[in-house]
């Protein structure tokens, strides 16, 4: 398996979340690009600097994807059931959940790509 720098990859995420869209719809496009591809690859930008330089790269291209209407309306939609996951699973007593630090860092961090997302604007200081 060969190693890709970050910016291959989510070139690569991205232009598979195009024929998502194609073939799929918005929702499903946009699931795969945000709800699975941008969130590992801002966990994996905490652990790696290439990772993290690539990543403002990265939230711009998935907002010129979607109009700001569909990631408001989506980023909802995905916080919706994350919280209705988290609430099933304090009612489970399941030795496989996530423990609470892991749900609680998880939280955090979709936080921050929604506020990415979300911003009025980007830019750097």
């Amino acid at each position: 398996m060969s190693m890709h720098e970050p910016h291959e990859i989510w070139i690569e995420q991205c232009e598979a979340a195009k024929t998502i869209r194609q073939r799929y719809g918005v929702q499903a496009a946009f699931d795969y690009i945000v709800g699975e591809k941008l969130l590992n690859f801002a966990f994996a930008a905490g652990q790696h600097p290439a990772f993290a330089r690539a990543l403002p790269q990265f939230v711009s291209r998935v907002r010129e994807m979607f109009t700001p209407e569909q990631i408001r309306t989506h980023l909802e939609r995905i916080e919706h059931q994350r919280k209705q996951r988290e609430i099933d699973m304090a009612d489970d007593d399941d030795p496989l959940a996530d423990n609470p630090a892991t749900a609680a860092a998880q939280s955090r961090q979709f936080g921050t790509i929604k506020e990415l997302l979300t911003a009025p604007r980007l830019g750097t200081s």
